[in-house]
């Protein structure tokens, strides 16, 4: 058996700390700018040169990678919590598939109530196959990685291509899918005042939105995004097994893989960024860029982040740093749900109403504000509970009984 079943590494907790803070970095955009502000800085009009070189420096090193470091961890925490349920005789599938289930309607409450950027249902679903490949050796989980890997690029580039067919004419049976992208990922957004209205309005007029026009929206995510983040979570999977996220490797060699990694995949993004910025942030553009020619460095650059932070937790964070980072990732799931709870106060009209106003640049303003409420709260937090509240509610919930919370 695996000997985490027994233990609890401080580098994984750490480097999910460092990922939910990531993760916030990656989402502000969509906390406080219309959806089409995620992918384009120009889908409001041309962006001042700070919010430009913030969406250079997102679209190189955060966009995607932060995503890709959270589903790393969520493939190699799965296989965690099976091994650990089997070490104690209890029901590893039951113990699994009741977490997915769960965690689906949890994820389904946050979409609908809170805020439309949920992953916890696509990660439930994804959950839902997981089980299927643990039992399977290292090399064997990196090979049906990279088949998953291969679908989403395929699945994306085609749509690429009909949607360049599609602007060129040559595709009339494309052109509603080009006006969606338009819409979504285009500069000068038809619907972008249209969002930031409904934003700032009433919770009630938010709440029917989603549950209306967005009421798929979930399950259309599951089929658009399934492949990649599949392939991420069993290389998630196989790093966990090969002794990698457990920061049990060498600092060496951490430091190697994060230098190869970066060197490899830095110069390939920022050729792509200067190529959407050069095309005028042009929809179709934009989308190949995003979502299919950058997809392989994208992996490499997440790689490169998980090397990184590793290294940096084994040689330069001092136990005071690595302890607030690891309970920063132990309370993951509760960071994740009350960043999407503040934000959205922040932001939304039922709150202080700043949605559509802040560039893009000023957002960091308010990622370094929650990332020190993680901070500050999430150990003295655990220094007195076992769980933080949602993963207390989600133990409790996926076992069918209350869990012991207070430390005594």
């Amino acid at each position: 058996m695996n000997a985490a079943t027994n233990q609890r590494f401080e580098s994984l907790d750490a480097i999910r700390g460092v990922a939910v803070m990531g993760i916030l970095a990656m989402n502000i955009v969509a906390f406080a700018l219309p959806f089409s502000a995620y992918s384009n800085p120009a889908a409001g009009g041309p962006p001042a040169p700070a919010d430009l070189a913030t969406w250079v420096f997102d679209f190189i090193f955060v966009d995607s990678k932060m995503r890709g470091l959270f589903s790393l961890l969520f493939g190699a925490s799965t296989l965690l919590v099976v091994e650990r349920a089997a070490a104690q005789g209890r029901s590893a599938a039951r113990a699994h598939y009741a977490r997915m289930i769960w965690l689906a309607l949890f994820g389904l409450a946050h979409f609908y109530l809170i805020w439309f950027g949920d992953i916890l249902f696509l990660y439930a679903m994804c959950g839902l196959l997981l089980f299927l490949f643990r039992n399977l050796p290292v090399k064997a989980l990196l090979w049906w990685a990279a088949g998953f890997f291969l679908l989403d690029f395929a699945l994306f580039f085609g749509l690429w291509n009909g949607l360049a067919a599609a602007a060129s004419g040559a595709a009339p049976d494309m052109q509603d899918a080009l006006a969606q992208v338009h819409e979504e990922m285009g500069a000068d957004s038809p619907t972008y005042a249209q969002q930031v209205a409904l934003h700032l309005g009433r919770y009630a007029d938010l709440l029917a939105y989603r549950t209306t026009e967005q009421l798929g929206e979930p399950v259309q995510g599951v089929l658009v995004m399934l492949w990649e983040t599949m392939g991420l979570m069993l290389t998630g999977m196989a790093l966990f097994r090969a002794h990698m996220l457990t920061g049990e490797w060498p600092a060496a060699r951490y430091r190697k893989w994060a230098i190869v990694s970066f060197t490899v995949a830095i110069p390939p993004l920022a050729a792509l960024a200067a190529w959407q910025i050069g095309a005028g942030f042009d929809a179709v553009t934009v989308f190949g860029a995003t979502a299919a020619l950058s997809l392989p460095f994208d992996l490499v650059m997440t790689l490169g982040w998980a090397a990184l932070i590793l290294w940096l937790v084994a040689v330069a964070a001092s136990d005071a740093v690595r302890a607030r980072l690891a309970a920063a990732g132990r309370m993951a799931f509760t960071n994740y749900l009350m960043t999407s709870i503040v934000m959205t106060t922040i932001f939304y009209g039922y709150g202080l109403g700043l949605f559509g106003s802040v560039g893009r640049a000023a957002l960091y303003l308010f990622c370094f504000g929650m990332w020190a409420a993680m901070l500050l709260w999430s150990k003295p937090w655990l220094d007195r509970f076992h769980y933080g509240p949602f993963e207390w509610l989600w133990r409790s919930l996926a076992r069918a009984r209350p869990q012991p919370m207070r430390r005594r």
